[in-house]
This record gives structure tokens, C-alpha cells and sequence, in this order.
């Protein structure tokens, strides 16, 4: 995994309930947890004392027998059952570890429900970024009451996590491979009836360290680049987004550019950031629900709630079956809960509330961060009444061959209309994702978005 180097001073802003005097590096007797007591990324080692969460022994080092390189990703626990279901019958004995949201889904669809399987911690570390974690908990500190983070070594800073927006930067900066692939998916957006036409997006996606002219890049406040090009319906394809994700988004808003291909012109999109709608959604998901949280989080006020055990979407090697058609998993209200699996996991909750004199349309949004991944897997929104309005869940997969957990499909729920937004699906396409794919600086240039969009 190619590493960059010390990034001396980046920053996102954020509140926390106690911003005033935070602290993030931890003392050498606490980093020597990692690794020990704690996992090397922070989270708890052992299982739970029911049984019902393993011990993490390390992950899954090798694929599994049958898996070739560039194919379908084969399930490396093919053997499991389904424990047992969760419904709107007998959600009550498990509201401990369901969230509002779920619950919700249960009591507005009789077809909602989670079916259970045995909880499993496929997530292997390297030793390079066991290496780069441990020397972030001793070094790696919140600045400016909270706005900024210094002495960060590109992965994962806060692993043993004492503040909120610790956990959120975690998310943003988590390992996603070796920090550069292109990817072929498919959104859809039901109607209430189940009636949907797939949007197809080609996507390419680089961290700032991963580019092959890294050593010439001055683009210090650039955390990753993503560029979106629609590849159909024909109505839409052509229009391509270019972002330039900035660490300190307050300092220097979000880069972003869009090119309209009815247009031929290439545009600056600053409505391409918080509460802005999301490419081709029809309205059902936000700018900053994209991987279930991106952006500046400098409009809420955050709340660290602690950890919780939680059924969440996991292992959804079955979900991305090629046997499955966009048609066997779309329908009316949600995804068919057949092809999902959930597993009861430890997660980090943390709770934004809309800031006093500042703008979104959720007031409050909940979220629910895998211990194992950091990835956010679960979040709900609330509206401006105080009310649940959607519900957010991401089904991932640990991959094997590049030793990286990745979302795969991730889903919004809008509880009012009856509606939702499902992106990342890949049934019927021939590749999902290429790891093998590198980039230059020049690939994310405007210049380059006319280009991807007259192809």
C-alpha cells in the first residue's frame, strides 16, 4: 500500500459538546492497546460476553478457494444459516439493538425484516497501516478547539476514540484499498410501486497520496478526488461531476465541477455539498449522505453516545450475486430482504443536532459507525419537526484480494413518501470494481471532466 507522509496540519470544522480544550493523541500506555486489548485499528479485541460476537482473530488473509482475480467475489462463509428474524412481530424483544429507523421500516412493511446470521470479523490489517495507525493514536491531535487535525499519517488518525468528530474523521479518512480504483454501479429510485430505470455511473476515485505524480501535487488541503460520469439511460449520459474533496472545507469549500453534456460547458457546482441533492436522485438523498456521511460537518452540533451492539448489514457477499437481477432485488418500499444479511455488531454512536441559525434539511441525523471498518453503516434523519424521515443502511464486504472492507450498496428510505434510493448495485455488470487503476493529477482537472463527458 503506497503511504503518504506526514500531513502537518489539515482541518475539518466541528462542535462537540465539550470542542472547548479537546485533545486527541492518547498517552503511550494507551496506544499499547492496539494491538492487545484493542484490535489495531481500536477496536475491542474480544467478543462480547453472550457469545455472540467473536473475538477478532486476525481476518481473512488469503481469498477463498474458487475466487479469481478480477470475478465475483466469492462468500467466504458459505456454510452459514440464518440464525433467526427479526420483524414487526417480535421486533419489541430486540429494540436494544435495533435503531428507530429500523423499527420504523418494520412497522410501515410487513416485508422489512432482518435476517440474522452469525456475526463475522473477516477484516485483515496490514502491517504498514498497523504501523501508521499506532504512530497517529501517539500523534495525531484535534487544534483550534476542535477545527483542525495536525501530525495525521494518511490513515485512520484517532483510533482510540475520546470525541465525535474523532469518529467522523476516522469515516472520512478509513483505508479504501490501496487509495485508487474505478468503478461501474447502478442507482435506482423506485416509485412507490416498484417501478424503477437504472442509472449507470462510471466512477474513478483517487486519494491525494495515491496519485502516480503524488511527489508533484501541491494540493495540500485534498484529501481524494472523484470524478461521476452517467453512462446511461442516453437521456443523461455524458454529464460528469468532478470533486476535489478538501480536508478543511470551511477554510476552502468542496472543489466541485460539473459538465453538461446538452450544454457542452463545463460549470463550477457549489451546490454540490451539504443538503444539495445527490447526482440523478430524484430528491430522496442529499450531497452529504453519499457514503453515509461526507463533507463538512461544521452545521451541527456533534454528541459522542458511546458504543452499542447492533444488527447491522454485513458480509453482503450474497446481495451482489451475478445470478441476481437488478429485478430479483428492486421492489416497492425497499430492497427484497432475502438477499440481505445482517449480523449483530459493536458500533460507535454519534449524534449530530442541527446548529442554532444554520440551514439542512435534517435536523438531526443519527449515526451508527462499525467498530471493525469505521465506515458508517447506519444513520437516521430526522426532519425539521424533530421527526424520523429516513433511513440510511450501507451493505459492505470485506475484499479479500485487496485486504479492504468496501460499501457495496447503500440504500436511503424515506419513510414519509414510500420512496428510496439504492446506488452501488452491480448484478448485471461485468466488473463492479478495478483496484489495478492509477491516476495522475491531470485526470481530475476540468480539462479532463470535458473529456469523460464528450467520450
Amino acid at each position: 500500500m503506497k503511504m503518504i507522509k506526514t500531513i502537518c496540519a489539515i482541518g475539518v470544522v466541528a462542535a462537540s459538546v465539550n470542542a472547548a480544550n479537546v485533545m486527541a493523541k492518547v498517552s503511550a500506555e494507551e496506544a499499547a492497546k492496539l494491538g492487545t486489548v484493542l484490535t489495531p485499528v481500536g477496536a475491542e479485541k474480544e467478543g462480547n460476553k453472550d457469545g455472540t460476537i467473536p473475538a477478532w482473530t486476525g481476518g481473512i488473509t488469503e481469498p477463498p478457494a474458487g475466487f479469481k482475480p478480477g470475478g465475483h467475489y466469492v462468500n467466504p462463509f458459505p456454510d452459514d444459516k440464518v440464525l433467526f428474524t427479526i420483524n414487526k412481530s417480535n421486533m419489541a424483544q430486540y429494540k436494544d439493538k435495533l435503531t428507530e429507523g429500523q423499527m420504523r421500516m418494520m412497522e410501515k412493511y410487513d416485508t422489512y425484516f432482518l435476517n440474522v446470521y452469525p456475526s463475522r470479523r473477516p477484516i485483515h490489517y496490514t502491517q504498514e497501516l498497523i504501523d501508521y495507525v499506532k504512530k497517529n493514536a501517539l500523534n495525531a491531535e484535534l487544534i483550534d478547539n476542535g477545527n483542525g487535525v495536525a501530525k495525521v499519517e494518511n490513515v485512520i488518525p484517532f483510533p482510540i476514540v475520546k470525541h465525535p468528530i474523532e469518529v467522523l474523521w476516522n469515516h472520512i479518512m478509513r483505508p479504501r484499498a490501496s487509495g485508487t480504483f474505478e468503478r461501474n454501479a447502478v442507482q435506482v429510485t423506485p416509485t412507490e410501486s416498484g417501478d424503477f430505470a437504472p442509472v449507470q455511473f462510471y466512477e474513478e476515485f483517487s486519494t491525494r497520496y495515491a496519485l502516480e505524480d503524488f511527489a508533484t501535487n501541491t494540493d495540500e488541503n485534498v484529501t481524494f478526488y472523484f470524478k461521476q460520469m452517467v453512462t446511461a439511460p442516453a437521456r443523461l449520459a455524458g454529464n460528469v461531476l468532478l470533486v476535489h474533496e478538501t480536508i478543511d472545507q470551511v477554510k476552502e469549500p468542496r472543489r466541485s465541477w460539473i459538465y453538461n453534456a446538452g450544454q457542452r460547458r463545463v460549470r463550477r457546482a457549489p451546490q454540490v455539498a451539504y443538503d444539495g441533492p445527490g447526482t440523478a436522485s430524484d430528491g430522496l438523498r442529499t450531497t452529504d449522505q453519499f457514503d453515509g456521511w461526507n463533507g463538512a460537518p461544521d452545521r451541527y452540533n456533534w454528541k459522542l453516545e458511546g458504543k452499542q451492539e447492533l444488527y447491522i448489514p454485513y458480509n453482503s457477499y450474497d446481495l451482489d450475486n451475478p445470478s441476481l437481477k437488478y429485478s430479483d432485488i428492486v421492489k416497492a418500499g425497499h430492497m427484497n430482504q432475502e438477499h440481505m444479511r445482517y449480523e449483530l455488531h459493536r458500533v460507535w454512536k454519534v449524534t449530530g443536532t442541527l446548529k442554532e441559525g444554520q440551514r439542512h434539511i435534517y435536523s438531526k441525523r443519527t449515526m451508527y459507525v462499525d467498530e471493525d471498518s469505521w465506515a458508517v453503516l447506519v444513520v437516521d434523519h430526522y426532519d425539521g419537526r424533530g421527526e424520523l424521515w429516513r433511513h440510511y443502511e450501507a451493505h459492505n464486504k470485506y475484499f479479500y484480494d485487496v485486504k479492504s472492507p468496501l460499501t457495496t450498496v447503500e440504500a436511503t428510505h424515506d419513510l414519509l413518501s414510500g420512496r428510496y434510493i439504492s446506488g452501488g448495485l452491480a448484478n448485471e455488470l461485468p466488473r463492479r470494481f478495478d483496484f489495478s487503476k492509477k491516476f495522475t493529477s491531470s485526470d481530475f482537472t476540468p480539462a479532463a471532466l470535458r473529456r469523460s463527458g464528450q467520450r
